[in-house]
């Protein structure tokens, strides 16, 4: 290698220095976008999707789930897994609800097929852990991770049909309708 060329690289390289110096330069006066993690976190914008919760009604706090198995049928990953049973009163309810977050999609169709206010993905993004089983998340797990979440109706209750009106104790058969055809009278004048 001769002498021009180690000049011509080192002019290279003070070249590509100045440069990216430059480019920092241009950045060092503005304010800092980054975060310092334990003390601040990025809020998150409102239609992010995060963990998947399990929604509680707020006057009662039962599940708003009643175990009916859409979004277990609907997972396209097979991430959500439910038991159903019922109570007393012969309504279902989930037994079990398990969520397996290291094969979850995030896709929100879980959601989506909700006809209950159950199941919400939120903006949470700390599930980090070093165990790979404790990210399968049971009932109780997602039920607390939802207290915090806001909770809003997104579907209206079904409206209750209005009671049939009593039969009379006379009206064993609806009433015949009698229609009469009357002929045309245009044509009895035309003949």
């Amino acid at each position: 290698m001769s002498a021009i060329d180690t000049l011509k690289a080192i002019f290279s390289g003070a070249w590509n220095l100045l440069v990216g110096l430059k480019t920092t330069g241009k950045y060092l006066p503005t304010r800092a976008v980054t975060l310092q993690y334990p003390d601040e976190r990025w809020t998150m914008p409102e239609r992010s999707r995060g963990v998947v919760v399990l929604l509680s009604d707020p006057e009662t706090g039962e599940l708003n789930c009643n175990a009916c198995l859409v979004c277990m049928k609907q997972c396209p990953v097979s991430a959500i897994t439910i038991t159903q049973g019922k109570n007393e009163k012969g309504e279902r309810y989930p037994i079990t609800y398990t969520i397996d977050n290291t094969i979850c999609c995030f896709c929100g169709i879980c959601e989506e097929v909700c006809n209950f206010d159950a199941v919400k993905l939120t903006g949470k993004y700390e599930f980090a852990v070093f165990d790979k089983a404790d990210l399968i998340y049971d009932k109780n797990k997602l039920q607390e991770l939802g207290r915090d979440v806001k909770y809003e109706r997104k579907r209206k209750p079904r409206p209750t049909p209005a009671p049939k009106p009593a039969a009379k104790p006379g009206d064993a058969t609806e009433p015949k309708i009698e229609t009469e055809i009357k002929p045309d009278s245009s044509a009895e004048e035309k003949a």
